[in-house]
């Protein structure tokens, strides 16, 4: 078994309007199982750009990109669908939970989403996450009733419903302030070390970057540093 999660080779990226402007440039790079990987890099280097070809949101783009040793190019949208509620957790800036479903049924709709398991066992799955982030008594609620690390953490929950093999995030503590910043990286490092969960994550915080395992950093669509 291979323990590498993500594999990006030569992956290049232009946009075409009306001028062809090159936006990523032969960016290579692994990530194996259990790392805690960052992206920095100024805006505008490409490192969004980036996250989005490698989540298989963007599939207009050269090189290759395989994910749990699978290759990515070629397949239909349906089948990046799956790929993504099955193999991919996703936290970002802003948590997108729905205020009209408590706190646990928010967790539970990616799983409900993939019909693996039955409804009750998802229900279990998804306490067992919020009880990881230390936010379970807060399942029956609305999510407008909590703080903003509080969303953050379930967003967290969300993203871990299905044991995706990497959770990808775009800028998550970008809307928290210093001291629920901090809570979410010891959440991603705990789920790094004692989960052995895969995580990359784009983020301007450079503190946050320099305490994990690995940084990549990206300027005008290359890496200049891993």
């Amino acid at each position: 078994m291979s323990n590498i999660i993500l594999s990006a080779k030569n992956i290049s990226k232009s946009f075409h309007d009306p001028v062809t402007v090159q936006i990523l440039k032969e960016v290579t790079f692994t990530i194996n199982k259990g790392e805690f990987v960052s992206v920095i890099g100024k805006s505008g280097c490409g490192k969004s750009t980036l996250l989005y070809i490698l989540s298989t949101m963007d599939t207009d783009y050269e090189g290759e990109l395989q994910i749990d040793g699978m290759m990515m190019a070629n397949k239909k949208e349906a089948e990046l669908a799956v790929v993504r509620n099955e193999k991919i957790g996703f936290v970002f800036q802003f948590h997108y939970l729905l205020n009209e479903f408590t706190v646990l049924r928010n967790v539970m709709l990616p799983g409900l989403k993939l019909g693996k398991y039955p409804f009750k066992e998802i229900e279990h799955r998804a306490y067992e996450k919020l009880k990881i982030l230390g936010i379970e008594k807060e399942a029956l609620k609305p999510p407008n009733q909590l703080s903003g690390g509080q969303k953050q953490r379930v967003a967290i929950a969300r993203a871990l419903i299905n044991d995706p093999v990497i959770i990808m995030g775009d800028e998550p503590t970008g809307n928290l302030d210093k001291k629920n910043s901090e809570i979410v990286f010891d959440i991603f490092q705990e789920l790094s070390k004692e989960f052995k969960q895969t995580l990359l994550i784009v983020t301007h915080d450079n503190e946050f970057a320099e305490r994990t395992n690995r940084i990549i950093e990206m300027e005008d669509g290359r890496i200049i540093r891993m």
